[in-house]
């Protein structure tokens, strides 16, 4: 049963109504009479059905003969229990003389049963009666009241609750975000902090290599020149091998870290992958399909060809080791146009010339992914790949001005794609290889070799003395200064790049200063882009080096045609 209830703006207005239920006698006509010389609205009911039913049409209070509740008033006491929290209907119950609470049983149940009675005595006077029923009217409007209030403190908690779950939501993004950017921070300053390890591993690694090499190399001619069993030729074969192997360990560790030197130029990707099909698919077996959708009106890409063939070649070899025996390896160009990077490894927001190495093998779990550019980072067996696969691919595309996509899902495949920057010329004009002069035969000469590691100056004496030229050492930047302020005579100066104290740069500089016309050439392991981004490639002798580049460099040196 529904309880009616009005408004307080009702409540303002003379639209307040008392029921009135006295069936016998003249109690009903004199109550009506009172209460209406008093301005308070009065509805007379019949029976206590009547009343129930205007108690659902709304009123206010209402007065009812102790006899009426004598009876079966289970309806009324229902109607009581079914009230809203915020109602306590007012009941004003007429009772006979002397039939108060301390002398009536019945009074204390009535009370029990209604909740909010006052109890009049008959014969009552009028004041009283008027008095009785304002007041229980004033409580109603209060109960209304309290029932506005808390309905308008319940909108506002509402609308609060609403505006703190915003807050909360956008407190909980931005939470999120700042989590993303600082794990992306803590990505990129791991992968930074290996970058350096993994570069200067490399460039020691570089410098035994020159030594090892570089013996093997005058052990195989003094050899050569008095005779050598077979097992001994074996055993230096297999140094040297050991020897390159390590030489292309590094290389990848260089590229990982971002300082190879790169040889970019317009290429055109559709081209040059499309041209490596076969080269790919006798390098992976031909259990494996290799498919290709190569873009007609692709932009020429500004990229090394040679490290992207590598580049290619390392996805397509984990490609294949992630499809087992059989599946299909997809290989993809396109123009694309990207946003603002989501993950350290994608590069900038620009137009880029995207390759795409895709398979439908076992795919990678979120812990892989989160490790699977780390390098030595291998999920193979041992003996059967390095880990620096992904690395070497990334630390290429970032080098050279691009970056790495990669989508896995486990079960489902792996999509690698790098994205290279756009070149401003076309790919044939950049075929236009530009005039070289050529190497002069020249022999003899003075040459000032600067390195600070001692085993690696000496075999670069004596590669220099095979050739033919008269070599002073110099252990340091200092020492070489000091021998140039001697007037000590030479054709030409060779400096490691890296070196402590003085730089194999700032000696050069200092060189320039004193001898501008006495020509450089740098000896590295590896070396920074912007520290040599004023250095010719004709200039720099990377590590570890043959004779062969290394003559022809000094002679072009000499003769001034670098």
């Amino acid at each position: 049963m529904q309880v009616n209830v009005k408004t307080a703006t009702s409540l303002a207005t003379a639209t307040e109504r008392v029921l009135v239920l006295a069936p016998s006698g003249r109690d009903a006509g004199v109550a009506r009479d009172i209460l209406e010389d008093a301005g308070i609205a009065v509805e007379i009911c019949r029976d206590l059905e009547a009343l129930l039913a205007r108690l659902d049409e709304g009123a206010e209070a209402a007065v009812v003969t102790e006899e009426v509740l004598r009876g079966d008033a289970r309806g009324l006491i229902r109607w009581v229990s079914e009230q809203p929290a915020w109602s306590d209907f007012p009941f004003i119950v007429l009772t006979r003389h002397g039939g108060g609470i301390e002398r009536n049983p019945h009074a204390a149940q009535v009370t029990a049963a209604l909740g909010n009675v006052s109890f009049l005595e008959r014969p009552f006077h009028p004041t009283t009666l008027v008095s009785v029923v304002q007041n229980n009217l004033r409580g109603r409007r209060r109960q209304y009241e309290c029932r506005r209030l808390n309905e308008e403190l319940e909108l506002r908690v509402q609308e609060r609750t609403a505006e703190l779950a915003q807050a909360n939501g956008q407190l909980r993004s931005q939470m999120e975000e700042r989590e993303r950017v600082e794990m992306t921070l803590r990505q990129m300053q791991r992968l930074e902090a290996v970058g350096q390890l993994t570069s200067g591993v490399a460039h020691d690694f570089n410098n035994l290599l020159t030594v090892v090499l570089g013996n093997i190399n005058f052990l195989d001619k003094k050899f050569t020149e008095h005779g050598i069993d077979g097992k001994m030729a074996q055993r230096l074969g297999y140094m040297r091998t050991a020897a390159e192997r390590g030489a292309k360990l590094t290389d990848h560790l260089l590229s990982f870290s971002r300082r190879q030197r790169l040889q970019p130029k317009a290429l055109d990707l559709s081209g040059t992958v499309g041209n490596m099909r076969d080269l790919l698919q006798s390098t992976i077996g031909g259990s494996v399909r290799i498919e290709m959708r190569l873009a007609a009106a692709l932009w020429p890409a500004f990229v090394d060809p040679t490290q992207l063939e590598l580049a290619v070649l390392n996805l397509a070899i984990n490609a294949r080791d992630a499809l087992g025996a059989d599946g299909t390896i997809e290989l993809s160009t396109a123009n694309v146009t990207l946003r603002a990077p989501r993950a350290p490894e994608e590069p900038a927001a620009g137009d880029y010339v995207e390759v795409c190495v895709s398979d439908d093998g076992h795919g990678m779990t979120a812990e892989v992914r989160a490790k699977v550019f780390e390098p030595f980072f291998t999920t193979k067996e041992i003996g059967k790949g390095s880990g620096l696969g992904l690395s070497q691919v990334l630390g290429f595309a970032k080098q050279s001005g691009g970056g790495i996509r990669l989508n896995s899902t486990p079960g489902r495949g792996t999509s690698v794609h790098i994205y290279l920057p756009r070149a401003h010329i076309s790919a044939d004009e950049s075929d236009v290889a530009p005039a070289v002069a050529p190497v002069p035969e020249r022999a003899g000469g003075r040459i000032l070799l600067v390195d600070d590691d001692n085993a690696v100056r000496e075999v670069t004496a004596a590669m220099l003395d095979e050739l033919g030229y008269q070599v002073i050492e110099a252990g340091s930047g200092p020492s070489a200064l000091q021998l140039l302020d001697d007037r000590t005579h030479c054709d030409l100066i060779i400096i490691d790049f890296a070196m402590p104290g003085m730089s194999g740069a700032e000696l050069a500089r200092r060189v320039k200063a004193r001898r501008p016309e006495l020509p450089v050439l740098f000896v590295t392991g590896f070396a920074e882009r912007s520290a040599l981004a004023g250095v010719q490639d004709g200039h720099i002798i990377g590590k570890p080096f043959v004779t062969g580049e290394l003559a022809e460099k000094v002679q072009r040196a000499l003769a001034g045609t670098l």
